[in-house]
Formats: structure tokens, C-alpha cells, sequence
């Protein structure tokens, strides 16, 4: 299982990730409009898009999107559980994995250099997953607490990266950033039905949104404060 994704560290990943503050999260009926989605999103200015395993034919929509993307973005695989899964999803090219839960897939891609965002949801789990070697930690569903959920969290863990991911919207997106999440993972609320064959032109309009949203938190950020 070792491969070009070798060249993206889990330093480099958790590097680019903490700068995009955006994850895409690829979910629907058909490969091939998966695959279509995703890249229109990296078009848009997404760095960093998933493609789940649930999504028919989604090893070769990962293979489609590796082999088509624009500089600078990396292509992931969601839904990974398995050790099957990693040496698939490795060979298909994908650059990261993404589990939903504390599955036996985080360490057997740690250990085969494959970085991991790793699902949980209590401190516990949160803490085993870094234990497996995850690079960081998806909080999902983040929506079942809402940002005061993920401060509580972080609290004992300051220096454990969260992801929110699960319910996070345009209206909910700044509320995790300021709860001290590094990025958040975006579904329905940025693909609609784009990957099971949707209107590409709004998801686009939606990728925008969120991009602009991003880069005004960051601008406040910059200048140290907040809204």
C-alpha cells in the first residue's frame, strides 16, 4: 500500500486543512456525477474533497478526480472501515481517509502512512482515535451539540484538531469556527443533489458562498477579531 499518497503527510494535510477551514463531503446514487461535483468544487476553490464509499462506483470516481484535479487539491475517500477498504481506496489514489466512527481502518492506514480524519463523537472516542493515529479528529454529527458541544470537548483536549461535520450549514459554519474548529465538513448543505446527478450551477453558487464565508472569518481572524 504504498503509493503517491505518500506525499501527503498528515503535517501537510492538517496544514492545508487548518488554512482551507472547508472539507467537502461527496455523497450520492451515481460515480460518475460524483466525480463531476467533486472537481466542480475544486474548480470553485475547494482544496480538499471527499468521496464516500457508499457512492456507487466511487473507487473510480476517486481515480477520475485524482487523475483531473487542479493543482493544489487533494482528493479523499469517506466511509473507509475497513482494511479492504484502505488498500482500495490507496490503490484508487485517494490522498486521505475519512471514517465515520472509531473503525479499524484509522490504524491501518496511520500505519500505512495515509492520513486519517477520524469520526467521534465523545472525549473518549476523541481521544482513543488520536491514540490509532489519526491526524485529526471529524466530530459527527456535530449538530447533535452545536458548537457549545464542541468547546466543551475541546476543552480537555486543546491540542486535538476537530473537524465539525453533520448538520454544519452557511448559517452554522462560523459558529464552529469560533468554537475552535479548524474546518468543517460540508454535505447536502454545499452538494444538494449535485452527486446523484443535480444542478451543478447552484452547488457552485454554494461552493462560493462558503469560500467567501471562509475568507471573511479568516480576514477577522487576521485582525483579531470577531463577529
Amino acid at each position: 500500500m504504498t503509493s503517491e499518497n505518500s506525499a501527503v503527510t498528515s503535517a501537510s494535510l492538517l496544514a492545508g486543512i487548518r488554512q482551507a477551514r472547508l472539507v467537502g463531503i461527496v455523497r450520492g446514487n451515481d460515480g460518475g456525477a460524483a466525480a463531476k461535483a467533486a472537481l466542480a468544487a475544486m474548480e470553485e476553490g475547494f482544496r480538499y474533497v471527499e468521496i464516500a464509499l457508499t457512492t456507487p462506483n466511487a473507487l473510480e470516481a476517486i481515480r477520475e478526480v485524482r487523475a483531473a484535479a487542479p493543482a493544489g487539491c487533494f482528493v479523499g475517500a469517506g466511509t473507509v472501515l475497513s482494511q479492504a477498504d484502505v488498500e482500495h481506496v490507496a490503490a484508487a489514489g485517494a490522498q486521505f481517509i475519512v471514517t465515520p466512527s472509531l473503525a479499524p481502518s484509522i490504524s491501518e492506514a496511520a500505519g500505512a502512512g495515509i492520513p486519517v480524519l477520524a469520526g467521534a463523537l465523545t472525549p473518549s472516542e476523541a481521544y482513543e482515535a488520536m491514540e490509532r493515529g489519526a491526524t485529526a479528529i471529524k466530530l459527527f454529527p456535530a449538530s447533535i451539540g452545536g458548537p457549545g458541544y464542541l468547546k466543551a470537548v475541546r476543552d480537555p483536549f486543546p491540542d486535538i484538531p476537530f473537524i465539525a461535520v453533520g448538520g454544519v450549514g452557511l448559517g452554522e459554519a462560523t459558529g464552529y469556527w469560533e468554537a475552535g474548529a479548524i474546518a468543517v465538513g460540508l454535505g447536502g448543505p454545499l452538494f444538494g443533489t449535485a452527486a446523484s446527478g443535480g444542478d451543478l450551477a447552484d452547488m457552485r453558487d454554494r461552493a462560493r458562498s462558503f469560500l467567501g464565508l471562509a475568507a471573511e472569518f479568516a480576514a477577522r481572524e487576521g485582525n483579531g477579531t470577531r463577529a
